[in-house]
């Protein structure tokens, strides 16, 4: 930290199931002072009085403590934002809705919504209308849908650790559609149209990492095209992104099987952005659930 003042403040945030509880774990081994549940009406004060004893801070908000007014929340979020003391990253973690009703079958704990007298699908469906001001708001959000608890820890110490206040992290992710959108992303590529090395026998089992599919791609003009036009459309937007205050900015790539194309553009836009000295992480999906 940079002065005895200054204070890096998560919130939590997501539907019930999705792994809220695990992450606010994650951040307490990170050193944060975690409250779960914590009344929103108590957060102002918290942050006010956390500079002398919690400069590192990890709060959740779920649809036990939202708060019924979410004007004034969102309101005292982008106070946070414009707050040179304060570092503020709210990040909302959902599932698929099968995913979270196989959880709770698997668990057979009762849903927070279940005492309206709803069922568990039902109570699902409310949630996700509960919460979507403030999955808005989100700096950051993470699918959990295809990730065991071991990869939610994994991704949330990565995304954590290290990072300086007050500055965006641009992370770039390549997926496969055949696994589903990318739902964590704030912009969407798709890179299907492209010439695929999957038809090349050769090429077939290795990814778009190695110098024999980073060749293939050499050979046509219109994959080089496309990088520079994703390129293009987030040097012209970054400026006024950064000014938004946000924490994150996700973009994934996606192909068929999220092994080639998208592995290999994902990588040239991450290396592109980290000459240029922005700070940026990269995550393949595909690949890292094939070493898993």
């Amino acid at each position: 930290m940079k002065n005895n003042n200054s204070i890096k403040l998560t919130i939590i945030s997501g539907r019930s199931g999705s792994g809220k509880t695990v992450a606010l774990r994650v951040l307490e081994d990170l050193g944060y002072y975690c409250i779960d549940n914590l009344p929103v009406m108590f957060l102002p004060q918290l942050v006010a009085t956390a500079p002398d004893r919690y400069p590192k801070l990890a709060v959740s908000i779920d649809i036990r403590n939202k708060p019924d007014n979410m004007q004034s929340l969102e309101e005292f979020y982008q106070n946070l934002k414009n707050d040179p003391r304060i570092s503020s990253t709210l990040i909302f973690i959902d599932a698929d809705d099968a995913v979270l009703v196989k959880r709770y079958s698997e668990t057979r704990r009762l849903h927070p919504l279940s005492r309206r007298q709803l069922s568990l699908d039902e109570a699902i469906v409310l949630e996700t209308e509960l919460l979507s001001d403030i999955a808005s708001m989100a700096d950051l959000r993470i699918d959990t849908s295809n990730l065991s608890v071991h990869d939610l820890a994994n991704e949330i110490t990565t995304l954590m650790s290290g990072r300086p206040e007050r500055s965006l992290v641009l992370v770039f992710e390549s997926f496969g559609f055949k696994n589903g959108i990318a739902k964590d992303a704030d912009f969407v590529f798709d890179a299907r149209f492209l010439p695929n090395p999957f038809w090349e026998k050769e090429l077939r089992n290795i990814s778009g990492l190695t110098a024999p599919v980073k060749a293939f791609f050499a050979k046509y003009p219109q994959v080089d095209r496309y990088i520079a036009q994703i390129d293009s459309l987030l040097l012209d937007n970054l400026p006024d992104i950064e000014k938004s205050c946000r924490s994150y900015l996700t973009v994934a790539i996606g192909c068929t099987g999220g092994f080639h194309r998208s592995v290999f553009i994902a990588q040239i836009l991450y290396e592109r952005f980290t000459a240029r000295g922005y700070l940026t992480q990269i995550r393949h999906r595909a690949l890292e659930k094939g070493k898993s």
